[in-house]
């Protein structure tokens, strides 16, 4: 597969595809995205919040979330803001999102059966990693996106001038539900 995308990529340079997604690296929206890896969202997402290239940021990992607040995502959220002028962050997760229900019980199996052996999950414990928070995903997608949202906005190095809120987008419409901070609210 990785063959014959090299072999489209030559193609696609040769014809100058490129030109149409020409612009810089400052997001024009002022805008990042937090979200989901999810196959269904590559195209859905950006239409149906109406981004073209170079509005927005957008950070994607498995389920759109931020684990620890100084984690990868946490991190180009930070150099979002402080490199390229983001005032405003969407996590966006998604219906039927395949990290609900994930956990690190469902992994370990998986990894024993493709040949990573249980010592290399000890060395990797010894080292501080806890597996079953690394690789646990989220039950309820409403209180995952609170818990994303509070994290980024409440973090030590995030100016309390930009703006946090959350949603989620249904996997098929696109359409978009904003999910306040509480239940009550």
């Amino acid at each position: 597969m990785i063959d014959q995308i090299i072999e489209y990529n030559k193609a696609f340079v040769a014809q100058k595809g490129y030109e149409q997604y020409v612009t810089d690296k400052y997001p024009d929206k002022k805008l990042a995205v937090l979200s989901c890896m999810d196959t269904r969202l590559t195209e859905l997402l950006p239409a149906a919040l109406g981004l073209k290239n170079g509005d927005a940021k957008i950070i994607k990992n498995a389920g759109g979330l931020v684990i620890s607040p100084f984690d990868s995502a946490m991190r180009s959220l930070i150099v979002a803001i402080y490199e390229l002028g983001v005032k405003e962050i969407m996590v966006v997760a998604h219906s039927h999102c395949g990290a609900c229900h994930m956990s690190f019980d469902h992994f370990h199996h998986e990894m024993l059966a493709r040949g990573i052996s249980e010592e290399t999950l000890d060395t990797i414990r010894k080292c501080g990693v806890d597996l079953n928070q690394w690789l646990e995903g989220f039950k309820d997608t409403p209180d995952s996106v609170r818990k994303t949202v509070a994290t980024i906005a409440t973090h030590p190095l995030m100016p309390r001038d930009v703006v946090v809120r959350g949603f989620i987008i249904d996997s098929v419409t696109g359409g978009l539900e904003e999910i306040k901070a509480s239940a009550h609210e």
